[in-house]
């Protein structure tokens, strides 16, 4: 005799959204993650952003085929019984269908290759320049070069971070802990923490942690309320220091991008360094980041003097800015919202969260493929040669649902920017009024 099937409704889902009681749905299938959460290669952090909901469109963008297998043996039983696709969701799966039978998340193209060439041969010419010539012009340009290699492992580090750039799994590990690890002093480790949770929340404030800047940035006067953030489980708080600094953020913004990569080295320390927060393989990045603070530090120390020594760091961090700016550029002036995001509405919170940046195809070494944000952010694991070919599609399927696609120069992208930093600055420093209620105040200031 067939047994009967059971079903529960998407409210009483809902109420299995907790790290001891973790439950989700897939194509209407509820499945208990509960005990997989902290095994789960992704982390547990993804799994409960999206805790209590129907998470089939988040599934499909961030797991092979091969994945669906696996499935069953979280299987608890129960169905849904008002489940429903939006023909939203339709259309999006059937185009990621149509992607996956066109062969577009196989075909990585040679970016991979050219890519470790150029960082061999920009590393090469840095050393060279720094031990064998006196000529401090040469030393500057060996700075400055340095930047660039930086700049590009990290997106080679994100490339291996999204899908396997690799002929094997070991390997795509060992190019992730190369690329970012060794060269760039940044750890893989806090970098799939944190971006993992940035995908699946995008620019949700309490949930994602790239708009999570207090006290030096405040994308929003959400902040000033002191939000609790979910992704580091800490009180925000807008206090006198966080208000003066953010006061003044459109005028700080490209002076902290310079030295931005010094806080990506601290978070990195303080997450392989915490005793209390599990941290896949963690000896292996500890191994990494070990190799980056030697060579690094023993390149510096042959330049001949102090000052030359802080100039060529300084033109390295200049350099980088570029891809401190560009990550700012893709999400800190769209949309954002307070909460969990939903399964439901994924795609919908991609695009609205998400700009991608315009620029010509001979620049988009310079870019990552990262300029095609949207893009990357609803086909994830999709090779960066293959964003622009996609990138019509995309548009026509937002145009169709009434959806944002914004794509922005680089020039409108910075000024959009900064005018968010700037209304947000503004009501700053209204230190009698710190929410934006005068509607009159906000009228004036809105437009600057």
């Amino acid at each position: 005799m067939v047994e009967a099937k059971k079903y529960i409704t998407s409210d009483e889902l809902k109420n299995h959204n907790k790290a001891g009681d973790l439950w989700i749905s897939i194509q209407g299938k509820v499945y208990d993650v509960t005990n997989w959460a902290k095994d789960h290669p992704g982390g547990d952090i993804p799994l409960l952003a999206l805790a209590g909901n129907d998470v089939t469109d988040a599934f499909i963008a961030y797991h092979p085929g091969t994945t669906w297998n696996k499935l069953d043996q979280f299987f608890n039983g129960y169905y849904l019984k008002d489940f429903e696709v939006t023909d939203m969701s339709k259309d999006y799966r059937k185009l990621h269908n149509e992607f996956t039978k066109m062969g577009l998340f196989e075909k990585k193209g040679h970016a991979v290759i050219y890519i470790f060439i150029s960082i061999f041969i920009m590393l090469s010419l840095c050393v060279y320049g720094v031990i064998w010539s006196d000529n401090v012009l040469v030393h500057l340009g060996c700075g400055a070069l340095m930047g660039m290699a930086w700049i590009q492992s990290a997106y080679l580090g994100h490339d291996s971070g999204h899908y396997q750039i690799m002929s094997s799994p070991k390997y795509n590990k060992v190019a992730q802990i190369l690329t970012g690890n060794c060269l760039t002093g940044i750890s893989m480790a806090w970098w799939k923490w944190t971006h993992n949770a940035h995908h699946i929340a995008c620019n949700s404030l309490d949930h994602d942690p790239d708009l999570q800047h207090i006290p030096v940035f405040a994308v929003s006067t959400k902040f000033f309320n002191n939000m609790t953030s979910v992704f580091y489980g800490r009180k925000m708080d807008f206090d006198p220091v966080a208000r003066f600094l953010v006061s003044y953020q459109h005028m700080t913004y490209y002076p902290v991008m310079v030295v931005a990569r010094i806080n990506l080295y601290v978070q990195t320390l303080l997450l392989l360094f915490n005793p209390n927060r599990k941290v896949i393989n963690r000896g292996l990045n500890i191994m990494g980041i070990m190799v980056f603070w030697t060579w690094y530090p023993l390149l510096v120390s042959c330049l001949p003097s102090w000052e030359e020594r802080f100039m060529f760091v300084l033109a390295s961090f200049v350099v980088t800015a570029f891809q401190h700016i560009q990550f700012t550029l893709n999400h800190f002036s769209a949309n954002v919202y307070v909460g969990q995001p939903h399964g439901n509405d994924w795609f919908e919170k991609q695009t609205f969260g998400s700009i991608d940046i315009a620029c010509a195809s001979w620049m988009d070494w310079l870019f990552g493929g990262l300029q095609f944000q949207l893009e990357h952010h609803l086909f994830p694991r999709l090779p960066r040669c293959n964003l622009r070919k996609v990138a019509p599609v995309v548009k026509d399927l937002c145009k169709k649902h009434n959806l944002p696609y914004r794509s922005l120069s680089f020039w409108e992208a910075n000024v959009s920017t900064l005018k968010t930093l700037r209304d947000a600055a503004l009501q700053a420093r209204d230190l009698s009024n710190p929410m934006p209620k005068n509607l009159l105040w906000e009228a004036v200031n809105t437009h600057g």
